[in-house]
């Protein structure tokens, strides 16, 4: 099934309240739709709270399912040698 992923999405500390970040997403879910995409996710860090009741105020749902993973530094490194392990 089709999907899309935002990777980030920020709005100026001045500019939000404003309803950008919402315009934003509703193009973006949009473009989801017409693509014939069946699901838009995204990732939001557990302490922001502001960006997780705003994502829960537009009906979007936390997937509990899912854990992150991450190569990073000198693991990346490590890995991307061929010597991971």
């Amino acid at each position: 099934k089709r999907g899309m992923y935002l990777e980030d999405l920020f709005v100026l500390p001045e500019q939000r309240g404003k309803g950008i970040g919402k315009q934003m997403l509703i193009y973006l879910a949009q473009k989801a739709h017409s693509e014939g995409c069946e699901r838009f996710e995204w990732v939001v860090l557990d302490w922001n709270k502001p960006a997780i009741d705003f994502y829960k105020s537009l009906g979007a749902v936390a997937m509990d399912e899912w854990t992150v993973f991450r190569l990073a530094g000198k693991e990346l490194a490590k890995f991307s040698s061929g010597n991971g392990a």
